[in-house]
């Protein structure tokens, strides 16, 4: 079984050109997001969320791929699997080379911030 099989359980959707799949956990859910080869955020999702940035935070951990984040004051992080990912609100992010990027995240939808105890503003952890 590998890291892009059908997950067992799992609810799929698509949004944006991203393939998820979650599965509720306690007040939140399990989510594995990927992104794919020359995937952009500005691109892609800027029209359907209505927002200038990514408004949602993130949490966990790229398993496949490079991800480069931007804030808003220019500052730019660079994600390379394997690597523990916490990035706040307010971010542009795109895909870097050739293959997909693959997330596992941890988050409770439109309370991720509050709950998880992430400010909502640029602290990013290149961990």
């Amino acid at each position: 079984m590998g890291i892009m099989d059908d997950m067992p359980g799992a609810r799929h959707t698509e949004i944006g050109g991203l393939a998820l799949d979650e599965v509720p956990a306690g007040i939140g859910r399990i989510k594995r997001v990927v992104y794919p080869v020359g995937w952009r955020w500005d691109e892609r999702m800027r029209e359907i969320t209505g927002t200038e940035t990514c408004q949602h935070a993130h949490a966990g951990f790229i398993a496949q791929g490079t991800m480069v984040v931007r804030f808003a004051d220019g500052c730019e992080v660079t994600y390379r699997a394997p690597a523990a990912v916490v990035v706040e609100p307010g971010h542009d992010g795109w895909v870097v080379g050739d293959e997909p990027v693959v997330l596992i995240q941890y988050d409770a939808g439109p309370d991720t911030v509050d709950r998880l105890g992430l400010a909502d503003t640029r602290h990013p952890h290149a961990l």
